[in-house]
């Protein structure tokens, strides 16, 4: 059928193919390129010979409100395959580890004080069910937590976690960030039978029996729009033409793929900040936590060389990993921070120290195998007033469209709002692309 569009999607993450499934039933001919030699994006994992599951390499995983990709995955026929353990989670305060995920534990959480505990519920409750994410963007989150939680209980919860996720930007961000991840997040955490990378594979499988091309291994080097109408799209092989295209990039990259954006667009991309990350996965003979902790938080004060260390088989069960012990070591940091260019063996002699800190009885021998992550893209930092600087879903380039992890705001990072912009991309394109192209 010649009159039907082909469109590119860039990036084989889960919004890309998620747009790709919603484009393919559209009609439309489909084609995904992908730089990775899998699909996934980063949300992706890795899987070792005696492993029956995969790990993932930045660890993830799902709420139970994540409903965009929870209703992805009963579209897809696959909802038996979601599991939702219940995790402990701790908070490093006061020399030690303390529970801080219900409301028992935070009447004993040290520092807390029955007063700080009425004021939470107070506060939390107004953000999560009278509150409008609108009317606190213009307030940063270090000022009106310290206003309206109060100073002891921002120096010992709220503080932590924005210097964490943040660094040096922490008092730059804006309180509808922290009223999206009170609105949202549930102490039951979800994952697909497999791993993650299970799910993708059966996603992009999917996708390839309905039609859609996708092709591994294929970086794009540049987009730019064809006289009349259309786009171009430079491959390591060749060019090939297209009726639209999606980039599900960071806002670097899309900069740098399509310099021949206009300015004002072109400078919103670049204007945009974000941190970095760096994950150490480890692979030890034994349990790290003896009291069966999951995921732990860490402040920077505490001295750590990492914000979280998280103890996947705590999560999951061991026997699904040939009996190895997972943790992971990470870190949001900025894009110049050294970590990113030290080896995984310098890492790994900076990390072992602090497992020592978590069980005294550690020892380097513990450690069976190790494997090191980098992203400069994983964190964007939402300032003031930040909706202001949202790039538009549709560039002024006319068929290429744009769907980020930068443009989910006021929402987190996070594969469930991946699914979201990039079907909503999706929506926009349908009521967009010429009818005349249309099936």
């Amino acid at each position: 059928m010649t009159n039907t569009p082909h469109v590119a999607v860039i990036g084989a993450g889960i919004g890309g193919m998620a747009a790709a499934y919603d484009l393919r039933r559209a009609g439309f001919q489909v084609t995904i390129f992908e730089a990775a030699d899998q699909v996934g994006g980063l949300a992706s994992g890795f899987k070792e010979p005696h492993w029956d599951w995969s790990v993932e390499r930045f660890y993830h995983h799902w709420f139970q409100s994540d409903n965009q990709m929870l209703g992805l995955i009963n579209e897809l026929g696959w909802s038996d395959k979601v599991l939702f353990p219940l995790p402990k989670t701790v908070v490093y305060a006061k020399g030690g580890f303390h529970p801080l995920d219900s409301p028992l534990a935070a009447l004993t959480f040290p520092g807390f004080t029955f007063p700080d505990m009425v004021r939470f519920g107070l506060v939390t409750v107004y953000l999560r069910y009278l509150s409008s994410w609108q009317s606190l963007e213009r307030f940063r989150a270090d000022e009106w937590i310290r206003k309206y939680y109060g100073k002891n209980l921002y120096a010992s919860f709220f503080e932590p976690m924005l210097v964490g996720k943040f660094g040096p930007h922490y008092q730059d961000v804006n309180m509808a960030w922290m009223w999206a991840r009170l609105k949202t997040r549930t102490t039951r955490l979800g994952t697909f039978q497999g791993g993650f990378q299970a799910f993708c594979d059966l996603f992009a499988e999917r996708l390839r029996q309905d039609g859609v091309e996708i092709r591994l291994s294929t970086p794009i080097q540049h987009i730019e729009p064809l006289p009349e109408s259309g786009l171009r799209i430079d491959l390591p092989d060749g060019a090939q033409e297209f009726t639209a295209c999606l980039s599900t990039t960071s806002p670097g990259l899309m900069a740098r793929l399509t310099p021949t954006l206009p300015p004002d667009y072109l400078n919103g991309l670049l204007s945009l900040k974000n941190m970095g990350a760096v994950v150490m996965v480890l692979a030890l003979k034994q349990q790290l936590s003896r009291e069966g902790y999951y995921w732990y938080n860490i402040p920077k004060a505490a001295g750590f060389p990492f914000l979280a260390l998280v103890e996947h088989t705590n999560y999951l069960k061991p026997e699904y990993f040939g009996g190895d012990h997972i943790i992971y070591c990470g870190d949001y940091l900025d894009q110049g921070n050294e970590y990113f260019s030290l080896s995984q063996d310098e890492l790994l002699q900076r990390f072992m120290p602090a497992l020592a800190r978590i069980n005294p009885e550690f020892s380097p021998d513990w450690v069976r195998k190790t494997w090191l992550w980098k992203t400069q893209y994983a964190q964007p930092i939402p300032l003031v007033n930040h909706s202001r600087n949202i790039p538009d879903l549709r560039t002024p380039i006319p068929g290429l469209y744009f769907a980020s992890m930068s443009q989910v705001y006021p929402w987190d990072r996070g594969t469930n709002f991946a699914v979201e912009i990039g079907r909503r991309a999706v929506q926009r394109m349908l009521s967009e692309i010429p009818l005349s192209f249309k099936n």
